[in-house]
């Protein structure tokens, strides 16, 4: 009874528009079945129930194994879909009209190059790459395929931050903004020291690392703590700071920052086996407006409220932004400020509350940008994460990582796609590939 009312109330609200009218299911796979894969793969199942999932692609066979059970419990025809360890030979088939991608941040540029030209629209986790060359290849193979990519970057279809945005910024509610900070204090840097160890028999380890640098395996990076090592993603800044930094962009309608400045690394937890900075700040510039980032994985938050967030400084009043929910204070005497609570939809979505590892506050917005990603494929048109914005997020971050490393500012050309006057910045732009693997390039995807 209760799958059958999340299906009725997934249907109920694509049967009122026409852009969800398919002429045919959609067949759809994963690469990637873990965390976030399953998360994103089973709202995708909630607002189109007719959805057939036919591969599903990882390389950790008891992860792969349970998440062809579960989706097989989960769709509605019930059957088990096809297995793979290799996603190079899902994409073979090419009989799948949509592929999500949930992988480590090392995989997701061959990954995505390789779906849209075995002609599959694509919903890509963010960050999009690891190195700036690569975000760029993804966005041309996704032109010249003539594909529709969509971004995990969420937070443009969280409903009270779509409402913040409407509500307060569009009409200029808070006068002219001046400053916007945004920001991470979760404890989420891994503080452990286990021993390397071979890799357990379920896992290729191999091809888990892939194009990245080969460490010694260690129980750390496998499922998910991985983002605490740079050689598979941009740590919490290509974690976490992407977030934000998209969300501003899109509810202020900002495109790429003229410069990027950053400071910080390793200042506290030195003892860790993590590389990446446990303390960073950077400064995205977009001319009149700053916009800043700080993230530190230790101490208290100034606001217990918002961990992780965006505060917007107006001259007419200050907005607070996070996935739990937003607080708008005016600064005109007597107004009264207004707050909202993220809406967790768990009556019409029952299973949400029952589902391993959900974040049950994020499923709402997941379930809208499914539903755009769908609505974009339907019309042919861009979704609100299209491709092209992930790059600019993804990117901006990147060159803030970049920054840090360098020691100075770093200023950007979006007409040449390169930093200004500067020829060391511009060769990190592109990081090595191990062998066999080949970086993919723009011009040549």
């Amino acid at each position: 009874m209760e799958r059958r009312h999340f299906l009725s109330a997934a249907g109920a609200g694509l049967a009122a528009s026409p852009a969800f009218a398919f002429q045919q299911p959609r067949r759809v796979g994963l690469i990637g079945c873990g965390w976030y894969g399953k998360s994103d793969l089973f709202r995708l199942l909630q607002v189109a129930p007719d959805t057939e999932v036919v591969s599903l692609c990882d390389v950790d066979k008891t992860m792969l194994a349970k998440a062809a059970e579960t989706t097989a419990e989960r769709q509605a025809s019930k059957k088990k879909p096809r297995t793979y360890s290799d996603y190079r030979e899902m994409l073979k088939q090419k009989d799948l009209d949509a592929v999500l991608i949930a992988t480590p941040d090392h995989w997701h540029a061959l990954a995505t190059i390789a779906a849209v030209k075995a002609g599959a629209d694509v919903y890509v986790q963010k960050p999009i790459s690891v190195d700036i060359v690569e975000g760029q290849a993804m966005l041309a193979a996704a032109r010249k395929y003539k594909r529709v990519v969509q971004v995990g970057t969420q937070r443009r279809s969280t409903p009270h931050l779509a409402e913040a945005r409407d509500r307060f910024l569009k009409p200029g509610a808070l006068g002219k903004i001046g400053l916007v900070e945004i920001y991470c204090y979760y404890h989420m840097r891994t503080r452990e020291n286990p021993p390397d160890s071979a890799p357990p028999e379920n896992l290729d380890y191999e091809m888990w690392t892939g194009p990245a640098p080969m460490r010694p395996y260690n129980s750390l990076v496998h499922p998910r703590r991985w983002r605490a090592f740079e050689e598979y993603g941009n740590g919490i800044m290509g974690d976490m700071c992407i977030h934000m930094l998209d969300m501003v962009r899109w509810m202020l309608d900002l495109g790429w920052p003229k410069s990027v400045d950053s400071s910080g690394g390793i200042l506290v937890d030195k003892n860790s086996k993590a590389n990446i900075p446990d303390t960073q700040t950077a400064t995205f510039d977009f001319g009149d407006l700053p916009v800043i980032w700080q993230h530190r994985t230790y101490g208290h938050p100034p606001d217990p409220k918002y961990p992780w967030g965006a505060t917007f400084y107006g001259d007419k009043g200050t907005l607070k932004c996070s996935v739990m929910g937003y607080d708008f204070v005016p600064m005109e005497k007597g107004a009264s400020p207004v707050h909202k609570d993220v809406t967790f939809e768990l009556e019409q979505y029952p299973i949400d509350k029952v589902e391993p590892e959900l974040e049950k506050h994020v499923a709402p917005a997941i379930r809208h940008h499914m539903q755009d990603f769908l609505a974009a494929i339907a019309s042919r048109g861009k979704p609100v994460a299209d491709i092209e914005q992930g790059y600019i997020s993804t990117a901006s971050c990147i060159l803030a990582n970049l920054s840090l490393k360098l020691g100075r500012s770093l200023t950007w050309d979006p007409a040449k796609q390169q930093v200004v006057g500067d020829a060391e910045a511009n060769r990190l732009l592109r990081r090595a590939y191990r062998k066999p693997w080949t970086h993919p390039e723009p011009d040549k995807v």
